[in-house]
């Protein structure tokens, strides 16, 4: 038979410490809730020294439980005459529980839900190096998933910005690091100083890191891909039930592959159902609701009322923000709420040209059959597309000149007053258009020979003008070109003919610029790689600087609109990358 001293220790360290007993007793269920309160703080902490280890919690049993009770059955006889005398008889405390303060770990450092796309997500807590869920994960339903802010969830959250922003100053050059030493300093000064979550983290840091070490540091200079998994959000989608479609710390990726489904479902719970537009200053007109538009009801008239640019979707008791649209559908329009601006913005744009267009079907048939040099224009099209592709586009361009200005029209009353504001002036807009699309694709088709005719040309030039080429005059050339950049077009493509004359004469110069250039433009595409298509007006300033520099370096007789300069375009990007 077993000792009754031995019993009684198999008991005590099975039963209690490991939590092997199923017991009515509530005060297991008390001491278990404790532990895993203090394991939490464990993991937000990332430290492993919190939770005293088992032999003090087998301890404090040893001396609290009389040496009779060997059993479950003696322990409830025990507890229950005695736990009337002692309340809280056998109750753990969080300060027997742990060996030191977890100073810091507080819910306004360590929040349970994170405020991501107008939803309260879930956040859990991690310290297990190695696993896919170490550090933060956010639980993201799907239909919140393409308004989730990337710049927000760069900064984590508060409690875990002071080792990520230490990990990316560790990654600078020496000479800015030894300027902010000591590091875990500069951190601390960092984290007490930056707005939490305002700005992109990398951009907020790059300045501060300025001020203090005087060096014009760059976005480049800083490596994040040098960092930890654990210093970047995990994301786990999931559906309305709660099933899970994907994981990651890429949201990117995450959108990429869902973000279908999530429009889908965002579009699915907007329906169209009366939500108030979100007005700053909510006038009478602002507060109208929005109509009750069955979805994919067509419209060949501007015959729905207001047309708010915000409205509320909600979620429960949470409100998200819908950004509604026209869709262009060819004969008709329709109005969808999207779960992003840019993307509404760019279809709408689309659906009110359509709008426009079916108030415009006679003038529009003689346009499109007096578009002036069209046939010329359409044999140095023929590279790009076909000419009844042209002769779209410029009757895109055109409407979008006469009726396109911002802000758009919100209702019919403005919508009628743009109508008969543009309709007299379509025709010579039009005729400007092709003017300008003409001279374009003369230079172009210029080009071309001159580059076909250059067989002896060192393939890195040829490479690059190629590819100059390419970007400037693509398919869609005339619509996705800014009206401005436009008028330019045709010199920058003269500069590639001049620099092309140039390049016979004297390859080592044109080599000797070409290296010049190359670093501005591998940061320009790099940067937009990591701005996933979001749309950056300071970018395309960058981008059209950059061709005034190609000007500047190869053709410098065409002379450029304003001075230009690699000095001028690292200042340009340095106002940029801050």
């Amino acid at each position: 038979t077993l000792d009754p001293a031995a019993a009684r220790e198999i008991f005590i360290r099975e039963a209690l410490v490991e939590d092997g007993w199923e017991t009515r007793l509530p005060i297991l269920a008390h001491n278990r809730q404790l532990v895993a309160q203090v394991q939490e703080l464990e993991h937000k902490a990332r430290r492993q020294d919190v939770l005293v280890d088992d032999e003090l919690i087998n301890a404090f049993y040893q001396q609290q439980i009389p040496a009779d009770v060997t059993g479950a059955a003696s322990l409830e006889r025990w507890y229950r005459s005695e736990v009337k005398r002692q309340p809280k008889l056998l109750q753990l405390t969080r300060d027997e529980l742990m060996r030191h303060e977890a100073a810091g770990i507080t819910t306004e450092a360590f929040p349970r839900t994170l405020r991501l796309g107008g939803i309260d997500c879930e956040a859990s807590y991690l310290h297990e190096p190695g696993d896919a869920r170490d550090g933060v994960t956010v639980t993201v339903p799907l239909v919140a998933l393409n308004q989730v802010s990337e710049e927000r969830c760069e900064w984590l959250v508060p409690g875990m910005l002071h080792p990520k922003v230490l990990a990316l100053v560790k990654s600078l050059h020496q000479r800015p690091r030894t300027r902010l030493t000591p590091l875990p300093e500069f951190a601390a000064e960092f984290g007490a100083s930056a707005p939490f979550a305002q700005g992109a983290l990398i951009d907020v840091l790059l300045k501060a890191v300025r001020e203090r070490s005087q060096i014009a540091v760059q976005r480049n200079d800083i490596k994040p891909e040098q960092l930890s998994p654990h210093l970047f959000m995990n994301f786990r989608v999931v559906d309305e039930h709660g099933r899970q479609l994907g994981m990651g710390r890429d949201l990117a990726s995450l959108k990429a592959e869902l973000g279908g489904k999530a429009r889908s479902a965002f579009q699915a719970l907007a329906g169209l159902k009366a939500s108030l537009p979100v007005s700053a200053e909510p006038s009478a007109a602002a507060l109208r609701q929005v109509p009750e538009s069955p979805a994919r009801q067509r419209f060949t008239a501007w015959s729905f009322g207001e047309l708010p640019e915000l409205m509320e979707v909600r979620r429960g008791d949470q409100v998200m923000v819908g950004f509604p649209a026209l869709i262009d559908r060819g004969d008709a329009v329709e109005i969808e709420v999207f779960d992003e601006p840019d993307a509404a913005a760019t279809r709408h744009r689309a659906g009110l040209r359509r709008l426009v267009a079916l108030q415009l079907r006679e003038p529009l048939k003689y346009l499109e059959k007096n578009i002036p040099g069209l046939q010329a224009m359409a044999s140095a099209y023929l590279p790009l597309g076909t000419l009844e592709e042209l002769r779209e586009q410029i009757v895109e361009v055109a409407l979008d000149r006469a009726f396109g200005a911002d802000p758009l029209p919100t209702d019919e009353q403005q919508f009628k007053a743009r109508l008969e504001e543009g309709r007299s002036r379509l025709n010579l807009i039009a005729q400007e258009v092709a003017r300008q699309a003409g001279v374009v694709l003369v230079e172009y088709a210029a080009a071309l020979r001159k580059l076909k005719d250059s067989k002896a040309a060192p393939r890195e030039a040829a490479d690059d003008i190629q590819a100059q080429l390419q970007r400037l005059v693509g398919k869609r050339f005339l619509a996705t070109t800014p009206w401005p950049a436009l008028q330019h077009l045709p010199r920058y493509l003269k500069a590639v003919v001049l620099r092309l004359d140039k390049l016979r004469a004297d390859p080592a110069r044109d080599s000797a610029r070409l290296t010049e250039l190359r670093p501005l433009e591998q940061r320009w595409v790099r940067r937009l790689s990591e701005l996933k298509g979001a749309g950056h007006a300071r970018m395309d300033e960058y981008r059209w600087l950059l061709e005034e520099l190609r000007v500047s370096l190869f053709a410098q007789e065409l002379r450029t609109p304003q001075p230009v300069s690699v000095k001028r375009l690292d200042k340009v990007w340095a106002q940029l990358a801050g």
